[in-house]
């Protein structure tokens, strides 16, 4: 089933390839950001009515070397029959684009990655005919954040770890670490690595936490230009004062949704997606907190801003 957290585990590395850090250097290769990479399609579909879809694939051209394919899967438990389609994907990437192909599983759990290492082979008796390893990144092949700097420097690395770390006994470590790192952050970059962090953390005791430490991140130190101060706080103070005339506590309700809307229009723009007036009116209008919540899920990961409303 796809979730947000499920997506955040493999969108990052189309948006941020230098995440890959760990798998270049493991396999002494050229860091990601001396080297060509885009994403193509995912697409592992046959003619016939059966589909297979890779979450993200990114093609690699090195400055210096023969390019690549990166097959990236987000796994977040044991799946009986993810042998045999990983094996699929390299092997039909392989011959579709006549390119190597580099598999990698993110796994959260520990667990998981020792599974998700493989091999998965096709054997008839002693002879293997295929054999598929993945190349993890999971708690023992992503660097723990043990610097606040660090946030601040590489920020999209940073939130890979603390997302991939978030069920570690050092969580609650890297997530002040990252709370910390990120007062730094202008507006803009504080709501967008803020956001995609916690869905990230979707259904860890840690996303709780982390609600708890972006508060400190807004009001640490007041007059600092955060993302919250001029799009939630802002909004939801003029929530309140429009409030205030029908009740305390009505004006506080209202001022909580204003800042949650004028937050959803700040990561999407933050994200270099264009708002037209028309969804601006369209989120504005909205007196729904619940579905206001889902669209602010959803603004780090769409691709279109028309995506925010799907299925509705």
């Amino acid at each position: 089933m796809v979730t947000s957290t499920h997506e955040t585990s493999h969108r990052i590395f189309q948006d941020h390839p230098e995440v890959l850090a760990p798998v270049f250097q493991a396999l002494g290769l050229e860091p990601p950001a001396k080297a060509e990479i885009e994403a193509i399609t995912p697409d592992a579909t046959e003619l016939k009515p059966l589909e297979r879809r890779v979450d993200t694939v990114l093609k690699v051209v090195p400055s210096d070397g023969d390019g690549f394919l990166l097959a990236i899967e987000a796994q977040t438990k044991r799946a009986p029959d993810k042998g045999v389609n990983w094996a699929y994907y390299v092997s039909y990437l392989h011959a579709k684009f006549e390119l190597p192909v580099l598999l990698v599983a993110v796994c959260r759990h520990r667990s998981t990655a020792t599974w998700a290492a493989g091999p998965f082979e096709c054997r008839v008796g002693p002879w293997a005919t295929q054999v598929t390893r993945p190349f993890v990144l999971g708690p023992d092949t992503v660097p723990r954040i043990t610097d606040e700097a660090m946030v601040a420097r590489e920020p999209a690395l940073a939130t890979f770890s603390a997302i991939v770390h978030s069920e570690s006994e050092q969580s609650d470590a890297i997530l002040h670490l990252m709370a910390r790192g990120m007062r730094s952050f202008d507006k803009a970059t504080a709501l967008y690595w803020s956001e995609l962090l916690e869905i990230g953390l979707e259904n860890t005791p840690a996303r709780g936490m982390w609600r708890e430490l972006e508060k400190m991140v807004v009001t640490f130190f007041p007059g600092r230009g955060t993302v919250f101060e001029e799009a939630y706080l802002d909004g939801k103070a003029k929530g309140e004062a429009e409030g205030k005339a029908k009740g305390e506590a009505e004006g506080e309700v209202k001022g909580e949704l204003a800042g949650k809307k004028q937050a959803v229009l700040r990561v999407l723009e933050a994200r270099g997606l264009t708002v037209s007036d028309d969804v601006r009116e369209r989120v504005h209008a909205c007196t729904d907190s619940e579905v206001i919540d889902t669209w602010l899920d959803r603004s780090v990961a769409v691709e279109r801003v028309e995506d925010l409303f799907a299925e509705e």
